[in-house]
């Protein structure tokens, strides 16, 4: 069987760490990236199309034979300039992908959540990310897995000052991150790409949600 993956923020913390990892093992055959700019990698399995994210449905084709895809698409709403933009890329982005992914045949979603993500949430992040996952709930999957990762640790292209304070913060506190403070771990980019990888590999049927302190165990670390 020809194993074909679509990743989907292939330029962030996650996404690219994923790219990297689906290129160098050897049960994925084509490895296709949706970006807005060159990742600027090399390799004879890698697929590289840019696009314009407002015209996704123009590339439709890119989704049709694949096996997975994979969503690490996300922004700030210092980035985004705006709640409204936000939502364009984290919510919007996402099920316009998932929906022609369906159309296409795709069996299996993966998507990089939130810790705390619910439609409920007081907080417009979290709130956001619930929507997220209740969009992808509902667009029937055979198989679809959602992971819910705490702060997210590794070295990014752009520069997020909080989350680099945060991170030095929570790289000091790992010692006393047992017990019930387990699931709060500040997490590598790259341990949630290699549990993404991995529960794509397995091919499990039905909505999965993965929290932090499963994604540590999945991916290695």
């Amino acid at each position: 069987m020809t194993r074909i993956a679509v990743v989907l923020g292939a330029t962030g913390l996650v996404g690219r760490a994923l790219t990297e990892d689906l290129l160098n093992e050897e049960a994925w055959d084509e490895v296709r990236v949706l970006v807005r700019r060159p990742l600027k990698l090399q390799h004879p399995k890698l697929k590289e199309i840019i696009i314009d994210w407002e015209q996704l449905g123009q590339y439709k084709e890119q989704f049709t034979g694949a096996s997975a895809v994979f969503c690490c698409l996300g922004t700030t709403i210092k980035k985004a300039g705006s709640q409204a933009q936000f939502e364009r890329v984290d919510l919007g982005y996402p099920l316009a992908a998932a929906e022609l992914a369906r159309t296409c045949g795709v069996k299996q979603f993966l998507a990089v959540s939130s810790m705390g993500a619910s439609a409920k949430s007081r907080n417009f992040y979290s709130r956001t990310k619930g929507k997220v996952e209740e969009g992808l709930m509902a667009s029937g999957f055979e198989g679809l897995h959602l992971f819910r990762p705490s702060l997210l640790l590794g070295e990014r292209e752009e520069h997020r000052l909080g989350e680099r304070v945060a991170s030095v913060l929570m790289k000091a506190l790992d010692f006393a991150m047992i017990g019930k403070a387990a699931k709060y771990r500040a997490i590598p980019g790259a341990t949630v790409a290699r549990a993404m990888m991995n529960i794509a590999l397995a091919e499990t049927r039905g909505v999965h949600i993965y929290t932090n302190d499963v994604i540590h165990v999945i991916g290695g670390s």
